[in-house]
């Protein structure tokens, strides 16, 4: 009987409240959206090419140029069609004599790097349909008609040409998996947007012919690989061993 008071005081509290404090509820726990998976990230073209062979003064201005940021992106990018980088060594960059890359502006330069770059991955595979159609018929990051590249492919050997720049021999693939190609260039593209007049550019030195078997070429020291053939001394050196030990075999034999 003594509750009858309080549960009076409940309910006049609760006619007093408005509906739609009576109906609120607790709102539902909100999901935790997951956070954006991180954007892939494929070789990384600076440690390449400073590990992987005579591309010191390429990737020298690259870095000056901000380019190598530039093509690093475009291997990255997500969905992308990746990149396609010719890198000239560095006797191709020491080749090209007087103030033709010195003399450029900045924004020059950042073009004459672009120019080695198309914007796309291009397996070697791909080389002999690009050197059969007609024309210049690579793109590059440089944009629009300027510096674009045309391939030829003949006896199993791809040169790039672009401008000035007539046979660029490509040397070697120097990494080639999707979705970034690099191939070594013994030449610089040179192309005419850039340089007006034709630069300077000292021949190459024809390359060297393969070893034949016999040589020191495979890897093995000289005297060591194939068809390595003991002198006469060796072959009678040994003869007269081989008599001695004959002879003290008869000699055992008689004694017994």
């Amino acid at each position: 009987m003594e509750l009858k008071p309080a549960f009076l005081a409940i309910a006049v509290l609760c006619l007093g409240l408005p509906p739609a404090a009576l109906s609120q509820r607790a709102p539902p726990p909100v999901a935790e959206t997951p956070a954006p998976a991180p954007a892939p990230r494929h070789v990384n073209l600076t440690d390449l090419l400073s590990l992987a062979g005579p591309y010191g003064t390429f990737l020298d201005y690259l870095v000056r140029t901000d380019v190598i940021r530039t093509l690093q992106s475009q291997a990255d990018a997500p969905g992308g069609q990746g990149v396609t980088v010719f890198a000239p060594e560095d006797s191709a960059f020491a080749a090209v004599g007087g103030a033709a890359l010195p003399g450029l502006a900045a924004d020059q330069l950042r073009a004459l790097m672009l120019c080695h770059a198309a914007p796309r991955y291009h397996p070697l595979s791909s080389f002999a349909a690009l050197a059969a159609a007609p024309g210049p018929v690579l793109p590059t990051l440089a944009g629009g008609e300027q510096c674009m590249v045309n391939i030829t492919y003949a006896a199993g050997r791809i040169r790039v040409a672009s401008g000035w720049t007539r046979a660029a021999r490509l040397v070697s693939s120097v990494y080639s998996t999707p979705p970034v190609a690099v191939y070594a260039l013994d030449r610089v593209l040179l192309p005419r947007e850039l340089f007006p007049n034709e630069p300077a550019v000292a021949p190459v030195p024809a390359p060297a012919p393969p070893a034949r078997g016999g040589d020191a070429a495979d890897g093995a020291p000289a005297g060591t690989g194939h068809g390595f053939s003991r002198s006469p001394s060796c072959r009678v050196g040994a003869g007269r061993v081989l008599v001695g030990h004959l002879t003290l075999l008869a000699s055992v034999f008689l004694m017994m």
